[in-house]
């Protein structure tokens, strides 16, 4: 799996992403990405952040109709406006500080959570909590296909962390990478350009 992350990491280099300012953004991002482009995420929390509302008190305490109308550009704002309520009260009854939790526990109390499904909770988990949880999206599957790597997502989940070394920085910025080559290359049909179906395909999985 190393082997994919250099031809990729040659290609498009360090990503630095999840674009946010504060671990609870980046939460916000996570229920409000789910069914929708992230531009019109982008566009929903600079809404938020200019209502004042993108910290987990303020968020907390804000009518759900007026958190409804700065995320409307998403899409299933009805429900989104609820689970961001959800989000910014455990965030408020965790100080606002969720990193502090064991990788295990944390996860468990975000599954928990109204409409925080795996990869929601595995994107809060590596991208606000700084744990060593590799996200599994669509984008992932799609590249591992190319590879001959097909499973659930916890059989996709733990070739990853078995395959490579258990850094932080290097899941988010793997992670980065194959969501930035699926959308540059998958995504617009650009097989005969492609640079990974090439790669080692050591680990196969036979499930």
């Amino acid at each position: 799996m190393m082997d994919l992350y250099k031809k990729l990491f040659l290609k498009f280099g360090n990503q630095n992403w999840w674009p946010a300012d504060t671990p609870f953004e980046v939460a916000v991002g996570a229920i409000l990405t789910q069914q929708t482009k992230w531009e019109s995420v982008e566009r929903a929390i600079a809404n938020l952040k200019q209502a004042g509302l993108l910290h987990p008190h303020a968020l907390a305490a804000a009518d759900q109709e007026t958190i409804k109308e700065q995320i409307r550009c998403t899409g299933f704002y009805h429900q989104k406006s609820e689970r961001l309520l959800i989000i910014a009260k455990y965030f408020t009854e965790n100080n606002n500080d969720i990193s502090k939790k064991p990788l295990k526990e944390l996860q468990r109390e975000l599954l928990e959570l109204k409409g925080v499904g795996r990869e929601t909770a595995d994107s809060i988990l590596l991208y606000a909590a700084d744990k060593p949880c590799f996200v599994i999206d669509a984008y992932t599957r799609q590249v591992c296909k190319c590879i001959g790597i097909e499973g659930s997502y916890q059989q996709l989940q733990q070739h990853f962390e078995q395959h490579i070394p258990a850094d932080v920085e290097l899941y988010k910025n793997y992670h980065a990478l194959i969501v930035v080559y699926a959308k540059e290359y998958c995504n617009k049909k650009r097989c005969d350009e492609c640079i990974i179906n090439s790669t080692d395909r050591i680990g196969r999985m036979d499930w």
